[in-house]
């Protein structure tokens, strides 16, 4: 049974702390960031659409910049404006990034920078321009995907941002040992965001790519952002002190791929 004391202990886990999240305006971003200034933490979000970015900001009393990931000027403007804010910071949530996907016959040279200035170059560069603010002893997170490893088809592009990332995790890891710095990787499986209606796929063909995934996950259904959210959580927190260099994968029992059902 929580006595009172208790209940203010678990909810001061971050406090003092200065968290940066990426792409916090909606979807995993978005929840992640309430989690992390529910416990405690002072909240940077950043986005691309300035409405609904100031309305998230003020849902959560975080700090709401306008950035986009993908032009290395903003993110430099970005590392400025948080430095003059909060001075240094904790916890670094990589969470922006795009998904849409082409068989390869069809994948244009457009469709592959895209998702590769977004999704590696950006999130590499952000991490890079972020590290001298970022104290000794915080916490890096990559938010890449299943999708690095399942072979989805038409995911070709995408999958390989998400295992680039997986593959700097492991190297970032070592290089900042040194300073304690942990870094990390969330692999979310099918979660129910924004995303899925960005795919540009019919309402019918959309439940019927639900329908059809919802099969492949052991527990039956899509994940909701506040799941996904607490394993940022525990990434960012020091529940998760002696864990470096590793991919924290919460998609349902997606990849389990058993033989018999």
């Amino acid at each position: 049974m929580w006595n009172n004391h208790s209940k203010t202990q678990i909810m001061s886990t971050l406090t003092n702390k200065v968290a940066v999240v990426t792409g916090g305006n909606s979807g995993i971003g978005l929840a992640a960031a309430k989690e992390l200034a529910a416990q405690g933490a002072k909240v940077v979000i950043t986005g691309r659409n300035e409405k609904s970015l100031a309305e998230a900001a003020n849902e959560m009393n975080a700090t709401g910049i306008v950035s986009d990931q993908g032009d290395l000027a903003q993110i430099d403007q970005l590392v400025e404006a948080v430095k003059l804010k909060f001075g240094k910071i904790d916890i670094l949530f990589l969470n922006a990034g795009i998904a849409s996907f082409s068989p390869l016959e069809h994948a244009s040279e457009d469709h592959y920078d895209a998702i590769m200035n977004l999704n590696v170059k950006g999130v590499f560069f952000t991490a890079q321009k972020f590290l001298p603010l970022l104290n000794d002893g915080g916490s890096i997170i990559f938010n890449t995907s299943v999708n690095a490893r399942v072979g989805m088809p038409n995911s070709s592009v995408y999958a390989a941002s998400k295992g680039a990332l997986l593959s700097i995790n492991r190297v970032l890891a070592t290089e900042l040992a040194p300073r304690k710095i942990r870094v990390n990787a969330l692999s979310p499986g099918p979660v129910e965001t924004p995303i899925f209606g960005k795919l540009g796929l019919s309402k019918e063909e959309m439940d019927g790519f639900g329908a059809v995934m919802e099969k492949k996950v052991a527990l039956a259904r899509f994940g909701r952002p506040e799941e996904i959210a607490k394993a940022v959580l525990f990434l960012a927190s020091d529940d998760s002190s002696f864990v470096t260099g590793t991919e924290l994968v919460v998609d349902g029992g997606l990849t389990i791929n058993a033989v018999i059902n």
